[in-house]
């Protein structure tokens, strides 16, 4: 809340960030920035290019985030510009890239294989770990029916994982294919729109009520522990235990799975068509060298409830994950994706295959963070030069500049303060090192290094200030030609 202003006192807002706007912190950007580089440069290698769209799209390019109303603002922050056209804030990376491939189609190499990273806006009610911006990482392909084009999103998605800092085996890929959800609803009699969605919906919280859970879900509904009831789906007790018998047809491996599943919904069509394309995708897989641990067929995967129109597969991290007070926590999907061949006809009233992985990055970084998989050392500040007095100041500008013309990050202070309140900022940088050049090693042609370091792991193991003062762990005095090599061993040793 602003505070109240009167004639004498001058406004001062309040200095607060909007809700679920958060501030980013060097370790945090860090994080961030080597997942994206990571991520971008498996993209690269598997013949993925880089695209970069604007943040605002015409508000009619997003049009399934928008209400019918004359305000276009639900779901996205829009704005309307001086010729009267409503714009928004990208929601994702996935609309604009239908947007470019429809605008660019005639120019562009087809099957176009892009890759995209950047932050994306949703007007949605914030709360713990749900954001209003936040960045997120895709990777798609447009032109392409073949399920091999989805098993290739699903292997490179995969190892993009693993560069990202998930080893092999912490993480799996599940897959599913709306076409086989499909087949399930034919098979088991639903025929309605809002039933088909209700079903979907209550596969969709497997996970979290279990079978039994789901299955009143299916029926005429569920009270929850609040006592709170949630209007089931309807259906008969048959045709419930058909879609539970769908969601349990997982088996050790894909082949098997498979069989099962042709079992269940082979009867239709359109399940039919979705066994034969999971097939195809499984066989893909193999043939790249994702093993089933890595990637495996999963009935209960639902995505996209009016998105996605074929493959849909799921990222869940398979890690222990605790949260900041040691307390386990679940984090469960850390992304996702699939095929949406209806996306680039909005535009064009042409059918375009498509088909896309997604993650978000500071997800991601949460997630490696909470499994005690963040990167050490991943905020290391710059080696600082202590600033004695104003007439030295070019010796300290020199030695900075030769630090970093070694690729050594480093920085002059500044401030106006002393030794030190120089040392402790030195300290709060989490520097490696600092150098002091007061007027006597500027005199010798020397410097003297403290490595901080090394300091405080030997002031953690020294009792008393005075034994720590006699020993003045970490510090040494070297000629001034020496300086950059001993402190560039300092930084490699905990680089």
């Amino acid at each position: 809340m602003d505070r109240p202003m009167t004639e004498d006192t001058p406004f001062r807002p309040d200095a607060r960030a909007p809700r679920g706007f958060a501030d980013k912190r060097a370790a945090q950007l860090r994080a961030e920035r080597g997942i994206v580089e990571a991520v971008s440069a498996v993209y690269e290698r598997w013949g993925f290019e880089p695209l970069d769209t604007g943040a605002f799209e015409y508000a009619d390019a997003l049009g399934k985030f928008l209400p019918d109303s004359d305000r276009p603002n639900e779901g996205v922050f829009a704005l309307q510009d001086d010729d009267e056209q409503w714009m928004a804030l990208r929601y994702d990376l996935t609309a604009p890239l239908a947007r470019f491939a429809a605008q660019n189609w005639e120019t562009l190499p087809k099957p176009y294989r892009r890759y995209a990273f950047g932050p994306v806006w949703r007007n949605e009610k914030p709360g713990p770990g749900r954001f209003r911006e936040f960045i997120q990482c895709d990777a798609d392909t447009v032109g392409s029916a073949r399920p091999e084009a989805d098993a290739e999103i699903i292997a490179m998605a995969a190892e993009g994982l693993e560069a990202a800092g998930l080893p092999r085996g912490t993480s799996v890929l599940k897959i599913n294919n709306r076409k086989l959800l499909n087949g399930l609803l034919t098979t088991a009699g639903v025929e309605s729109a809002g039933q088909k969605l209700a079903v979907l919906r209550a596969v969709d919280k497997l996970d979290r009520l279990g079978a039994d859970g789901v299955k009143l879900l299916l029926g005429e509904g569920r009270l929850d522990e609040s006592g709170a009831f949630t209007k089931g789906a309807g259906l008969q007790a048959k045709a419930a235990e058909q879609v539970l018998a769908f969601l349990s047809a997982g088996r050790a491996d894909n082949a098997a799975t498979l069989a099962a599943l042709s079992d269940i919904v082979g009867g239709s069509e359109e399940g039919a068509q979705g066994v034969e394309e999971v097939a195809k995708i499984a066989a893909a897989l193999k043939a790249l060298g994702v093993g089933e641990d890595r990637a495996g067929i999963d009935p209960s995967i639902v995505r996209g409830l009016e998105y996605y129109t074929g493959a849909v597969f799921e990222a869940e991290l398979l890690l222990q994950t605790t949260d900041e007070k040691g307390q386990p926590v679940r984090f469960g999907s850390i992304g996702g994706g699939g095929r949406y061949d209806d996306l680039v006809a909005r535009f064009t009233g042409q059918a375009t295959p498509a088909t896309g992985f997604s993650f978000g990055v500071s997800r991601l970084a949460a997630a490696l963070k909470a499994a005690g998989r963040e990167e050490a050392g991943a905020a290391r500040g710059p080696v600082v030069v202590i600033a004695f007095d104003q007439d030295s100041m070019g010796e300290y500008f020199a030695v900075a500049a030769e630090l970093r013309g070694a690729g050594i990050a480093a920085e002059v202070y500044l401030g106006s303060s002393g030794m030190k309140a120089q040392m402790k900022y030195a300290d709060r940088r989490n520097a490696p090192a600092a150098i002091m050049l007061g007027g006597d090693e500027i005199a010798a042609g020397t410097a003297t290094i403290k490595d901080l370091d090394l300091g405080r792991a030997l002031a953690a193991k020294i009792e008393g200030h005075d034994a720590y003062k006699s020993e003045r762990p970490g510090q040494q005095t070297v000629p001034r030609a020496e300086l950059v090599a001993r402190v560039k061993a300092i930084v490699d040793a905990v680089s």
